[in-house]
């Protein structure tokens, strides 16, 4: 692999950032800068930082910055979770966000566990 664009993991969580702001303009203007901006950062952390983990060049930062993304991950995941549960976003699908997440977080869960064990 040449480029953290090769991976899988990467391409997977780039497509989970566009559902993620395609749902988010559906949430009411009251939670432009609340709810749907924290999901909007948590997305956008998650192939940031597995592009900038790879790039570093060594496992150990690899593993590190595929933990943040990991974390973020999760961040996401709950922040979809109070989304199902509150009435006012009952009109939005989250159903695709919620497939990839599952893809992405198993992704990166094997990833970080396969690098450690390299280490």
């Amino acid at each position: 692999m040449q480029s953290h664009k090769d991976l899988i993991v990467w391409q997977k969580s780039m497509e989970l950032v566009k559902e993620v702001y395609i749902a988010t303009s559906q949430f009411p203007k009251d939670e432009m800068y609340g709810l749907a901006s924290q999901m909007q950062r948590a997305a956008v952390a998650i192939p940031s930082n597995i592009a900038e983990g790879y790039m570093r060049g060594h496992r150990k930062e690899y593993a590190q910055f595929l933990s943040i993304s990991l974390g973020s991950a999760a961040e996401l995941e709950t922040q979809v979770l109070i989304c199902t549960t509150i009435h006012k976003f009952v009109h939005i699908n989250f159903t695709k966000i919620q497939l990839l997440l599952d893809e992405v977080l198993k992704m990166l869960f094997v990833m970080t566990n396969k690098i450690k064990e390299l280490q």
